[in-house]
């Protein structure tokens, strides 16, 4: 199973700070202890690939090969890494060997390693889609030496080592065993005079604007992918994926719950009581409800089709409204003396006023009286 890409495993951005990094850490340290999952077989799975990204991430030097070559830069047992090939590359040039094939000196080919951004969006643009330009750091070819990683007027030359095959052969016992080349890292050439720009890599870093269409109907951590915008791949290999990867910001009226909406409605007392037609907002604009005389708090309307139609969906989720009866504040003299007028009128025939009110009084009497 391919290893996912280390700041993805720790939430961050590849901008991220030492901080960022050492905050998102802790708290998935926190998270996925075995200690504390004793239930969870997979958290120690989870805990050792945040200590396996964080180690990285947080030496300077591992993060400059990772974000270079991707988990190629920084795997010892990757053919490019360490100047040794992994337990596969051995076998198959023995029995290469054996049986007179061989990979014939080629240099190892990588893809690249996927990327993630985050993007945060407002429930109106998830719901409706949108369109968006962002900025990612890419690497591109270094314009003063043309990507030769030499120092302009210089060439790389063939490496002295491997004599440019990209691999050397080390005697086994009756075998001889192919590794890749120590000196030229399985390139096949060395640069006595490395390109002052780019340090020798052939590439250089830069910030890359991209399009992108996020579809109608996405939801929190939905991923849109998009091809080949991730690392470039090592000696040719194909470059890996860039993810964007969606985040809701809360809205001021609306929760969402998959394709439903639901929202508070605040009403009156006296529009409770008597009833009435109330506008309230959605989505596509306005729309009116009509409140029924004696409406309690906890009442919920439903407003069919009226949520968001999800990008798996066939048709829309419901808004649901939930009544909250808001008793008045900040009330005049007159208020007061109205609303006491109204409370001794009831006062008269409570059980027909207030049937809740005088039920729940009448059960009380009964667990102190029993």
């Amino acid at each position: 199973m391919a290893k996912r890409d280390y700041y993805e495993v720790l939430g961050v951005n590849r901008d991220a700070t030492d901080a960022d990094l050492k905050g998102a850490y802790r708290k998935l340290a926190m998270k996925w202890h075995p200690d504390r999952n004793p239930e969870n077989p997979k958290a120690e799975e989870y805990f050792k690939e945040a200590k396996e990204a964080y180690e990285v991430l947080a030496e300077p030097q591992k993060r400059a090969a990772y974000d270079q070559f991707g988990h190629a830069g920084v795997d010892p047992h990757a053919a490019g890494a360490a100047g040794a090939g992994g337990f596969g590359d051995i076998f198959s040039d023995i029995f290469g060997e054996i049986f007179g094939g061989g990979r014939g000196g080629r240099s190892t080919v990588f893809r690249g390693a996927d990327l993630r951004y985050n993007l945060e969006l407002t429930l109106e643009q998830a719901a409706h889609g949108f369109e968006t330009k962002i900025r990612i750091p890419a690497m591109t070819p270094c314009e003063s030496c043309k990507g030769s990683g030499a120092k302009p007027g210089t060439q790389p030359t063939t490496c002295p080592s491997c004599r440019g095959a990209g691999q050397v052969r080390v005697s086994q016992g009756p075998f001889s065993i192919a590794q890749t080349c120590p000196r030229c890292h399985g390139s096949g050439s060395v640069i006595p005079s490395p390109c002052v720009n780019c340090s020798g890599t052939g590439r250089v870093k830069l910030q890359k604007t991209l399009a992108v269409k996020i579809p109608g109907g996405v939801d929190e951590g939905d991923r849109v992918r998009l091809s080949g915008e991730g690392e470039p791949g090592v000696n040719g290999g194909p470059s890996g994926d860039l993810y964007v990867q969606v985040h809701i910001k809360q809205h001021a009226v609306f929760q969402r719950d998959h394709d439903d909406l639901h929202c508070e409605m605040p009403i009156s007392i006296t529009a409770a009581a008597l009833g009435g037609e109330i506008s309230i907002p959605t989505l596509d604009g306005s729309a009116k409800i009509r409140v029924p005389a004696e409406t309690q708090t906890g009442k919920t309307f439903r407003l069919k089709a009226k949520g968001i139609k999800g990008v798996r969906s066939r048709e829309p989720g419901d808004l649901f409204c939930h009544v909250v009866i808001e008793t008045p504040v900040s009330l005049t003299e007159k208020q007061r003396q109205l609303l006491r007028e109204f409370e001794a009128i009831s006062q008269q025939d409570s059980a027909r006023h207030n049937p809740r009110a005088k039920g729940w009084l009448d059960k009380v009497k009964e667990f102190f009286d029993g």
